[in-house]
């Protein structure tokens, strides 16, 4: 059945404002529902952080933001859209490494057993710190994606998971490791979330994210992070949905009467857009919410593979590059106290490995970020550079163009990432729980109809798809009286 329209003379049910990947979800999920939905976007192209276009040479395909994604498998939402069955994956063998100095390094296999026996001294610890989440990946991504507020289905997973967490986020972070391959693959992943080191909120997303490394995998679409948008943006024009390109919304006012707005917007956006309409109250709340600190991205164009010391990295899909775990909590805690370490922890991925869609036969394309203080106009090219000719001597001689965004730039390329911010706000423990206030339903905003739909709102930051889902669910309850989940799968439409 479809959701009951009450849009009375208005040729629109649902108005989303962002083509990103929660702004997609929310419409995606609504059209399904059988709703009028109109997509604003103000690039000339959809995607947000998940696009793909050529930012160093013609023929290099370089993914603008996301590259790499750990929860395409794993969040419920592309689980319920069969993303898999709409987008081409590869998953490579080695999910991520990290190389030290010395020419050794961290290989993180889908197989846990064979990463642990790799780690020696560490590899009982390793497999018993890893392996009760891994056999559980799927139930870690439904409690952690979800909003902390509520109570969890599955309490055993919960409680295994917060112990974990809570061990590897506190000063006792090493007492079950003997070596340092083992501990500094651990933060190589948790300093995905720009956060302090040691920290209960890095250590448990670096926790999931390491689980679903060893479960399913880290796979990356073939032809770059746009692949996933366009199947989206498909299927929502396949259902009715409209999308409006080149086309920024400035004020709430501005848009077409519908009955809800669903805003994949930062909240310092949202007061922009809604002026006076937000009540006081709830204008307060959104002031609190704080951002966290930045990105520089460098992407490469290259002649050849990066000439990585340790053989294994030119397997890996992410290679964390840092050094040992102190050094990477280092640079780290670094950025966190508003300084640019000299050595600084960088993430990198080469899909042209994988997928020869990238660049030119023979020639490949190199992502990379590091970590800056937010709103930095340093340009970190340089910096990346030497980090990774640490472990890869004669990478300079592979490149062949640069193109490299400061934090500010960053920023002014995509307003949801606030001095860089790529997580939409600082996801630190308490900006998890509420997120962007405390409330079972804090997608609902204090202005009627109007919903928050972006990583600023629960459960947070990555390409999930999952704030646009839950916002349009909050929605169809709300304002159109539905509480059966729209049927989102490639083989069906309508409600169930």
């Amino acid at each position: 059945m479809n959701a009951r329209r009450r849009s009375g003379g208005s040729d629109l049910d649902a108005v989303v404002v962002g083509s990103g990947p929660n702004g997609l979800a929310a419409a995606v999920t609504l059209a399904r529902a059988g709703l009028r939905v109109r997509v604003y976007e103000r690039a000339d192209r959809p995607g947000g952080g998940a696009a793909t276009r050529e930012l160093t040479l013609p023929g290099f395909q370089h993914d603008v933001c996301s590259a790499v994604h750990p929860m395409a498998f794993e969040s419920r939402f592309f689980r319920e859209f069969g993303l898999r069955e709409r987008v081409e994956f590869v998953t490579p063998e080695v999910s991520f490494a990290h190389p030290l100095d010395e020419r050794h390094a961290g290989v993180a296999y889908r197989d846990l057993g064979r990463t642990a026996e790799a780690l020696g001294p560490d590899a009982i610890a390793y497999a018993q710190l890893l392996r009760p989440l891994v056999e559980r990946s799927t139930r870690v991504a439904e409690f952690t994606g979800s909003s902390l507020v509520r109570v969890p289905t599955d309490i055993p997973t919960a409680l295994s998971f917060g112990l974990r967490a809570l061990e590897q986020g506190s000063p006792a972070w090493n007492l079950r490791f003997r070596g340092d391959v083992a501990p500094a693959m651990l933060t190589g992943v948790a300093a995905h979330t720009i956060l302090r080191q040691p920290s209960v909120a890095a250590a448990g997303a670096g926790l999931a994210l390491t689980a679903y490394a060893h479960a399913r995998g880290w796979p990356i679409p073939i032809g770059g992070s746009q692949a996933i948008i366009d199947a989206m943006v498909d299927d929502l024009q396949a259902h009715g949905g409209e999308l409006v390109l080149d086309h920024e919304v400035t004020a709430l006012e501005a848009l077409p009467a519908a009955t809800v707005t669903l805003l994949d917007v930062t909240p310092k956006a949202l007061i922009r857009l809604a002026g006076d309409a937000m009540p006081a109250g709830y204008r307060r709340a959104l002031q609190r919410f704080r951002y966290g600190d930045g990105v520089a991205k460098v992407d490469f164009a290259l002649s050849e593979p990066v000439p990585w010391t340790h053989p294994e990295l030119c397997r890996a899909g992410t290679v964390h590059v840092g050094g040992t775990r102190a050094e990477v909590a280092d640079a780290e805690n670094q950025v966190n106290r508003g300084r640019l370490p000299e050595r600084p922890y960088v993430l990198v991925s080469q899909p042209s490995l994988f997928d020869s869609t990238r660049a030119p036969a023979g020639m490949h394309t190199l992502w990379t970020y590091t970590h800056v203080p937010a709103g930095s106009d340093v340009d970190r090219r340089e910096a990346v550079t030497a980090q990774i000719e640490r472990f890869a001597p004669g990478f300079r001689d592979t490149i062949l163009a640069t193109s490299s965004r400061t934090a500010r730039e960053v920023e002014r390329h995509n307003p949801n990432y606030p001095g860089g911010d790529i997580a939409a706000g600082a996801p630190d423990f308490l900006q998890l729980v509420g997120r962007p206030v405390l409330s079972a339903d804090p997608w609902r905003t204090g202005i009627p109809g109007v919903y928050l739909a972006s990583a600023s709102a629960a459960p947070g930051p990555g390409v999930t798809g999952l704030p646009g889902w839950f916002a349009a669910l909050s929605a169809l309850r709300h304002q159109f009286g539905t509480r059966t989940l729209p049927d989102l799968s490639p083989r069906t439409a309508g409600t169930r």
